[in-house]
């Protein structure tokens, strides 16, 4: 799973979440600073328990079956996305070239992400391949954005 500092750039970069069962998501916002929320508590959109309920003023994910706490709902817009790797991989489309993992001397590990932008080939690494996808994710965004 990417950090949530990356999820917040993808969201500012123009990526838009349109919620799925088996989506992870965090809580950015809460409407009473007093709920028993982590603020780092990982959320899953599930058919059971939190569904994306669209309504004409907008997207809401409702809790249900949530005796934990008394979070019925909460607005997708207070909510931050967490793609996974599969979700970040078929975000890139055609320009998703490889996926490469390789060991420094060191004994660390890289991951490689290679995309092709009109004819160029880019290289995103990170010890974390969910995060290699996100940063390529990243700067497609916002090479298309300018």
């Amino acid at each position: 799973m990417i950090s949530t500092e990356l999820a917040r750039a993808l969201r500012r970069s123009g990526l838009i979440w349109s919620p799925a069962s088996g989506d992870n998501f965090c809580i950015e916002r809460l409407v009473n600073s007093a709920d028993p929320l982590d603020a780092n508590e990982v959320f899953v959109v599930s058919d059971m328990t939190i569904e994306a309920h669209s309504y004409p003023t907008g997207t809401v994910l409702g809790m249900n079956g949530t005796t934990e706490w008394a979070l019925d709902s909460v607005d997708l817009e207070d909510s931050l996305w967490l793609p996974r790797e599969d979700q970040l991989r078929d975000l890139l489309a055609g320009t998703f070239r490889s996926l490469r993992r390789e060991s420094a001397p060191d004994g660390s590990t890289q991951f490689l992400v290679e995309l092709e932008i009109a004819g160029r080939t880019m290289v995103y690494e990170d010890p974390d391949a969910a995060e290699a996808y996100g940063n390529a994710l990243f700067a497609l965004l916002s090479a298309s954005a300018s």
